[in-house]
């Protein structure tokens, strides 16, 4: 009976295995990740023309009132009531990846009332601290401007909503924000700079929990094994790692409408190479500015899918975006300027990779406009048959990415100078290429905007995947530990495994 038994096994596994190989090349790694992530991108390429439609038929008083053609702005600016009787509904007005972030929409406004840190382990209530522990739901909002130096680093719960609209908030110190093992996190309109490593004490991450930390690298905002995550117009700078990393298999996040300056390694998305559940890592980064003293990692890339769209890159010393370890990174509707260093003229760089390798990854450009000598090499899917690379760019396309990015920052920051930042004068890094102080671990009018902005060659989107896969692959382990228990002199685990694979 068993012979007969294995036979039907070997028969059963060799039926499932292209089922199993076209699933896993789908690279379904975390549980919450998205399945079609090209349906994403367009999802964010269609309200971005929404918008921008939208604004071509307004009035000019209209148009300077609020609408931008912007979409995260346009829907809770050119809201029927004001915004201050309405903060909640900038939760309703995430694009991409982190659309989903809720915040702490539809929990109690928790006002800030109270700009000291002095006991991380005891939060008093009225202060900043003490709001993002809670366990319920709560849009958090400020009394007045205050700069809020932190002792040690920031942990969040889930289900919470930064909001700093109608203050001047600053965030510095020791540590900064942490969002780690969390969900549904808004970070809005706050400045965070100046931020340190530190750690080895105690820190609350609860009502009911205090538990001692190590020491941290020292980021302004860190995503460690997280998901469905927004930054929205927050203005980050100065800090001693980097000003947003997101490690560790976190994914759902959206980063937008922010102002990056005076950084060396500014954001890095991915753990390590050999860490694969950053597979799974899906970050839209969109109309954002980075801007002065600038030098790389814009974003730096280790597996996962990146969606790089409508940003602003006035400036960067070495290069804009990198990576390694095959991540997708697909830029649409960018505006690339190179600086004067004829050696620096590439926004891409692969990390530590030979070409025969990294030939494969799939790096796309479309409707990016390159400036100054600026070039995008591509590679894998979507290859152009020329490297997307100009030297000068039409006035009125330039408009289109200044009118995207133009509140890009906390708003009623200048845009393209640096911000008055209290009680500090700079610090932390040099505007020539050497690095910062300390480094961690790890073509026409608005008319013509579609094709400009995005190009007119779309790329294919993958197939859905199966929604029987997890049943099949399930069964496929279980007659795998079957077969191996009952046929063993038959045949070899590895033998199996690769008939599987």
């Amino acid at each position: 009976m068993l012979p007969t038994t294995c036979i039907l096994l070997i028969c059963l596994l060799s039926f499932l295995s292209p089922i199993v190989k076209a699933t896993l090349s789908l690279n379904l790694t975390l549980p919450h990740q998205h399945p079609d992530p090209e349906a994403v991108v367009q999802e964010v390429q269609r309200r971005v023309n929404v918008s921008v439609s939208r604004r071509q038929m307004l009035s000019v008083h209209e148009k300077d009132q609020c609408v931008t053609g912007n979409p995260v702005d346009d829907c809770w600016r050119c809201d029927s009531t004001s915004w201050q009787a309405n903060r909640q509904r900038l939760a309703d007005c995430g694009i991409g990846f982190g659309q989903d972030a809720m915040g702490g929409k539809g929990g109690q406004i928790y006002v800030v009332t109270d700009s000291s840190d002095n006991d991380p382990a005891r939060p008093v209530p009225g202060t900043l601290r003490h709001a993002v522990i809670q366990t319920e739901p709560l849009w958090i909002v400020f009394a007045a401007d205050m700069t809020i130096k932190l002792k040690h680093e920031l942990i969040f719960n889930s289900f919470k909503t930064i909001d700093g609209r109608g203050a001047n908030v600053h965030i510095v110190g020791n540590g900064c924000i942490t969002i780690q093992y969390v969900s549904n996190i808004i970070i809005h309109n706050v400045h965070v700079h100046h931020c340190k490593p530190s750690g080895n004490a105690d820190i609350a991450s609860s009502p009911t929990h205090v538990g001692w930390r190590g020491r941290s690298d020292g980021d302004g905002i860190s995503i460690y094994s997280a998901r469905k995550i927004w930054i929205d117009h927050c203005t980050l700078s100065y800090c001693t790692d980097g000003l947003i990393d997101a490690i560790m298999g976190s994914t759902g996040i959206t980063i937008t409408n922010n102002h990056f300056s005076h950084h060396d390694e500014v954001m890095l998305l991915g753990h390590r190479d050999g860490y694969l559940p950053d597979s799974g890592m899906q970050v839209t980064i969109a109309f954002n500015h980075f801007g002065e003293a600038l030098v790389q990692r814009m974003p730096r890339c280790r597996r996962g899918y990146i969606h790089v769209v409508n940003n602003d890159f006035t400036q960067w010393e070495m290069y804009a975006i990198g990576g390694s370890a095959n991540p997708t990174i697909n830029s649409q509707g960018n505006r690339y300027i190179a600086p004067a260093d004829q050696n620096a003229k590439e926004v891409t760089k692969r990390v530590d990779t030979d070409e025969g390798e990294w030939t494969g990854w799939n790096w796309r450009t479309e409707g990016d406009i390159m400036v100054n000598g600026a070039f995008f090499v591509p590679s894998g899917a979507g290859l152009s048959t020329q490297y997307a690379k100009a030297s000068s760019v039409e006035p009125k396309s330039a408009a289109l990415i200044d009118q995207l990015t133009s509140t890009a920052g906390v708003f009623g920051d200048p845009r393209d100078r640096s911000v008055a930042l209290p009680g500090f004068s700079g610090g932390g890094i040099s505007t020539g290429t050497t690095s910062n102080t300390g480094h961690g671990s790890s073509s026409g009018d608005d008319g013509d905007y579609f094709g400009m902005i995005f190009g007119s060659g779309a790329s294919a989107s993958p197939p859905a995947p199966s929604s029987s896969f997890a049943i099949f692959l399930s069964l496929s382990i279980i007659l795998v530990m079957h077969f191996t228990i009952n046929c063993g002199t038959l045949l070899s685990l590895p033998l199996l495994l690769s008939s599987l694979l």
